[in-house]
Order: structure tokens, then C-alpha cells, then sequence
């Protein structure tokens, strides 16, 4: 399994998630989150599995109704109706679990600083710890093995419900709320217990090689992100490639993906999708740079969001794709308020690229197959493709 953001996981995210026009997931293990900003909150989501007729949603509506009137937990009744739908994606959030997702979008979140994956044999390991974090402080580095969360044992769990553990109860994951970690480094086991903190999310990196290709990294697709590859691309050399790194992007906001491939297309289509049979469309912005050479990288971990914007550079003819097949997510879930403010979602529709491919349940295959070396292996397809004339 590849890595994976442990501080913007949806808590409930084994049993599918997401917000609102998502195209977005944050585990391999198939959740998702993401979303579009409030003014464009129609009732869409982005989820893999078959279209649900409109009264599936009244049904789990009426369950959370009935339990509430009979003094039980709503959130509860309403998750046994999702369930009993069949939809794959379809989940329910209580008001706090969906307003932390929310902030994930918005590139905040409590946590303590650990991306992390789980290796071979069940083991978790950590593969990055941010600067300045509570686990930077603690001395927690990269490739240390995470052995236990407050005393749990994680070996064997999936990463979501590590994610869970670190982050706490919905009503316990404020910040200053401490949790102690069990910690592996070599033939040292220790345990250190770290607050967590109020911390913000560096969505998009930016570096270059020697002879001034910009290699693009996109973890998610989360408030800003979008412009920070418009910039990046504005201020890349001239006459130079672009390497877009979408290995491991687990989606997120679908407006910022659209303004990546804004980056790279002068308007035109982007991806197409539909709520309850309603088609729907996706345009990028006018003025992106459309002869810079193009490489983009994806792997199995290239989920919904990113999977879009890999769709849309593919078909027109704007990027090569390099890789393995990505994750197969594309469809759509519409939220709606339950009798106790809490969040329920079911898909309603799918979404495709901009020729007609329906993403979900599929991927997208890359134009060249690859799993090592990536990045030498985009060097030398721009060195093929050679400047913009």
C-alpha cells in the first residue's frame, strides 16, 4: 500500500466518504474525500459504484428519523440504511467528523505531523514528518516503525484505522489533546507521547533537475492547490519540461483539479459528470500553457480528483502518462443533513473524460508502463519530446 496523509483521513472511511462534487479519495483502501467550496455545494459527490435512485436517500433520511424519536442514535440507524443500499461509497458523518473534513480540504487539520504506509508483513511505518510538527519536536523521523497508539497495537490494521487512533474521538482530536505513540528505530523501542496541534498542509512542492526540468508534486488536491501549479508552471524555465508528480494523490477538491489542468490547457473540456442522469460539464480556464513539454506519473494510488486531471491531460493530447494503472474511482454522491445535523452520503451519478472513458472501476492505463526510477524514466520521455517550437 502505498503512503498516505495520517492526519486527513476520514474516521469512518472504511465504509466509503466524502463531501460534495468529490472526485477524491484519501486511502487506497477506497474512501474518499473532497469537495467543492461552499457557494458551489449543489449536492455532488464523487464515490465508485452504482447510480442510487433519489428515495435511497430518503430512506436513510427516515431511519435517522425514526431512531431519534425513539431516543437511539441516529447516526447509527442511518449507517445500517447505507449499508443495507449496496453503495459502495455511500457513508454517514456526525457533525464534527464532517466539519474536520472540511478543514482537511481547506489544507488545516489537527494532527501530529506523520505521513505513514503499511509495509509488507502489516507493518507501519513512517515515511515523512513534518517540519515543526509535534512529531518533528518529539524527534520522530522517517522510517521509523509506528508500533502502537495509545497502547493499541497497529501491526496488521489497516492505515484508516490508524488513522482513527491518531487522531482520537471526534470530541477528544483538539488540539493540545496528547496521544502516546510506540516507536521502533533499528534495535530502540521507545514510547513518546506528543499534543497534538493545529497544522496546515503543503499540498504542492516544487523542485528542479539539472537541466531545468520542474517536477511538479501533488499529494492532494486541497484550497490553493490549484493555483500553486499555475504558478509553479508561470515560473518554471522557459523552453523547459514539466514533470506532474500524481503518485499517491488521493483526490480532494475537484475545483483546484480543474485549475491544474488550467495550467496546461487554453479552455476546452476537462471531464463531464452526472447527477441523477443530469450531464453536467467541466471547462478549464483559458490561457494555460499548451506546448510545454508534459510528463505526468501515476500509480495505483491515483485516486479520483487526480484520476480526473490524468484523464484530461491523457485525451488531449496535452501530457504523457507514465506509470501503472491508477485506482479506478469516479463517481458521484450527494450529502444531505440528517434530524441531527449529522451528514449522509450515497452515489448518484459517475464522471468522465473529456473522450467519454468512464473512469471507475477502472483506472486510467498510462501510456508507458513503469514502477522504478520514475522520475529518470519522465527525463528521458521529455528528452524525447523535445523543446516547444
Amino acid at each position: 500500500m502505498s503512503g498516505r496523509d495520517l492526519f486527513c483521513q476520514p474516521r469512518r472511511i472504511g465504509r466509503g466518504a466524502a463531501l460534495t462534487l468529490v472526485f477524491a479519495s484519501v486511502l487506497v483502501a477506497g474512501a474518499a474525500t473532497g469537495s467543492l467550496p461552499e457557494a458551489d455545494r449543489k449536492g455532488t459527490q464523487d464515490r465508485a459504484g452504482s447510480a442510487v435512485p433519489a428515495g435511497r436517500q430518503e430512506n436513510v433520511a427516515d431511519a435517522a428519523a425514526e431512531a431519534m424519536a425513539a431516543g437511539k442514535s441516529p447516526v447509527e440507524a442511518a449507517e445500517r440504511a447505507v449499508s443495507r443500499s449496496g453503495d459502495r461509497w455511500g457513508a454517514v458523518y456526525s457533525p464534527g467528523e464532517y466539519e474536520e473534513f472540511e478543514e482537511a480540504l481547506d489544507g488545516r487539520y489537527t494532527g501530529v505531523g506523520l505521513w505513514a504506509r503499511r509495509e509488507r508483513g502489516g507493518r507501519i511505518e513512517v515515511t515523512k514528518v513534518r517540519t515543526g510538527s509535534p512529531a518533528a519536536v518529539a524527534g520522530i523521523r522517517a522510517g521509523d516503525r509506528l508500533r502502537s497508539v495509545d497502547g493499541r497495537k497497529v501491526d496488521g490494521r489497516p492505515v484508516t484505522e490508524v488513522v482513527s487512533l491518531l487522531r482520537g474521538d471526534a470530541t477528544d482530536a483538539a488540539a493540545g489533546t496528547a496521544v502516546t505513540l510506540g516507536l521502533e528505530r533499528g534495535t530502540r523501542a521507545w514510547d513518546e507521547t506528543v499534543r497534538r496541534a493545529r497544522l496546515s498542509t503543503d499540498s504542492v512542492t516544487v523542485r528542479q533537475l539539472a537541466g531545468g526540468i520542474t517536477v511538479i508534486k501533488i499529494d492532494s488536491f486541497t484550497k490553493g492547490s490549484g493555483d500553486a501549479v499555475r504558478t509553479a508552471v508561470r515560473q518554471a524555465p522557459a523552453a523547459s519540461g514539466v514533470i506532474l508528480d500524481l503518485r499517491g494523490n488521493s483526490g480532494g477538491l475537484v475545483t483546484e483539479a480543474v485549475t491544474a489542468a488550467s495550467a496546461f490547457l487554453d479552455g476546452g473540456l476537462v471531464a463531464t459528470y452526472d447527477v441523477d442522469g443530469a450531464q453536467q460539464a467541466l471547462h478549464a480556464d483559458l490561457g494555460g500553457d499548451t506546448t510545454r513539454p508534459l510528463v505526468a506519473l501515476v500509480d495505483g494510488g491515483t485516486m479520483s480528483a487526480a484520476e480526473l486531471l490524468t484523464g484530461a491531460l491523457q485525451d488531449r493530447g496535452r501530457a504523457v502518462v507514465v506509470g501503472s494503472r491508477t485506482f479506478g474511482k469516479g463517481s458521484v454522491q450527494m450529502p444531505s443533513r440528517l434530524p441531527d445535523g449529522s451528514v449522509a452520503e450515497l452515489t448518484v451519478g459517475h464522471y468522465r473524460t473529456p473522450s467519454g472513458r468512464g473512469v471507475d472501476g477502472t483506472g486510467i492505463t498510462p501510456d508507458l508502463d513503469a514502477d522504478q526510477q520514475m522520475i529518470e524514466r519522465a527525463e528521458t520521455v521529455l528528452s524525447g519530446l523535445g523543446p516547444p517550437s
